[in-house]
């Protein structure tokens, strides 16, 4: 291979979705939803029950026909407004939410059961392979029934992998799991596809398993992209009110710009970059997470406990100020303090995040 063409497939994109449209008849799902994905890379799709997550899913393998835009894989053509490639012409692997495992196979010969194309040898070293992989070496002869729903889940995941597709598709993969074995498989699977530098989609209602999965995420809104970034930038760095609710906990305060570097709130006057354009009586929200909103009983200032949640470690409470605002608050559970008492706190807001500015 030529140097610069070893240069083109590191910039180029292993998928590119380029402005496409989804649609059931009159209804729009998908607006004008754009993507890029290297070699390699994973990315998650996360959103409220009906935003289009698993439409874009089903359109990249080729079950859904775009109105508008275009798919490329391999910087090949797989879809437009005029054609949609057949979903087995289009070397895509799919782990669906129900495992999808033939029950009346044994574990070999469902990993096999998409590269009949290799001769029995071949077959049974790939099947051999993945199962070192997937720390599940010697099940070969057992069956789906005899397994746990972690360990079917890891198969079902080496059958995908088992033709070398150029790209792998998770459509709620983890969801019938319970909260910690789905974050422990979503972090094990996410070493198995960087051990076989696979490029990746996970589609998931659950934050936890986007951030232990993904490299990038996508929040969608009613089937436009609203951010795509890593977990970090989405929690500390939302772009609108929406992400910043949908990401992580917090609340969206009142506030008013008294000058560039100051806004007055009924929690505290806070001090950082106020957006451009809103000037001296703007009107702003700005996003308080439960980490800015540290205990401390010498504190002069206080909140109200209205409800609390025990977390193990820490409680989440919900606190009440004097004119009505509530903040959360995320405290060591050895600090054990019932609703209605009064709770000090200190505020340690590194970095304003702030939106929507109403000017008068």
């Amino acid at each position: 291979m030529s140097n610069a063409k070893a240069s083109k497939d590191i910039i180029m994109p292993l998928l590119s979705l380029k402005n496409i449209t989804i649609a059931y008849g009159s209804h729009t799902v998908v607006h004008d939803f754009s993507l890029e994905l290297k070699k390699g890379e994973i990315t998650s799709l996360i959103g409220p029950s009906g935003c289009g997550k698993t439409t874009i899913l089903r359109s990249i393998a080729g079950f859904e026909k775009l109105k508008r835009g275009m798919m490329t894989v391999n910087h090949e053509l797989i879809s437009d407004a005029n054609m949609t490639l057949a979903p087995e012409k289009r070397n895509i692997g799919m782990v669906f939410q129900d495992f999808a495992l033939f029950p009346h196979l044994n574990i070999n010969d469902n990993i096999c059961f998409g590269i009949h194309h290799l001769n029995r040898t071949q077959q049974k070293q790939r099947a051999k392979e993945l199962l070192a992989l997937i720390g599940l070496s010697g099940f070969e002869k057992r069956y789906p029934h005899e397994l746990s729903g972690g360990q079917q889940q890891r198969i079902a995941l080496a059958r995908a992998l088992a033709p070398k597709p150029n790209l792998l598709l998770l459509d709620e993969p983890f969801s019938s799991m319970d909260i910690e074995l789905r974050e422990e498989l979503a972090k094990e699977v996410r070493q198995i596809l960087k051990h076989e530098n696979i490029t990746a989609i996970l589609v998931t209602h659950d934050q936890n398993e986007a951030f232990a999965m993904a490299d990038n995420i996508a929040v969608i809104k009613e089937g436009e992209l609203l951010q795509w970034d890593s977990a970090y930038n989405l929690y500390h760095q939302p772009n609108s009110p929406f992400v910043a609710d949908f990401i992580g906990q917090g609340v969206l305060i009142d506030g008013l710009v008294v000058d560039e570097n100051h806004i007055e709130t009924s929690l505290a006057p806070l001090k950082g970059l106020v957006p451009n354009g809103c000037d001296v009586g703007c009107r702003v929200k700005i996003l308080v997470r439960p980490d800015d909103i540290l205990h401390d009983d010498c504190s002069p200032r206080k909140a109200r406990i209205v409800a609390r949640n025990f977390q193990g470690a820490n409680y989440l409470y919900t606190l009440e100020l004097k004119d009505g605002t509530q903040l959360l608050s995320l405290v060591h559970s050895h600090h054990d303090h019932a609703i209605g008492e009064e709770l000090g706190i200190v505020l340690e807001i590194d970095h304003l995040v702030v939106f929507s500015p109403i000017c008068e």
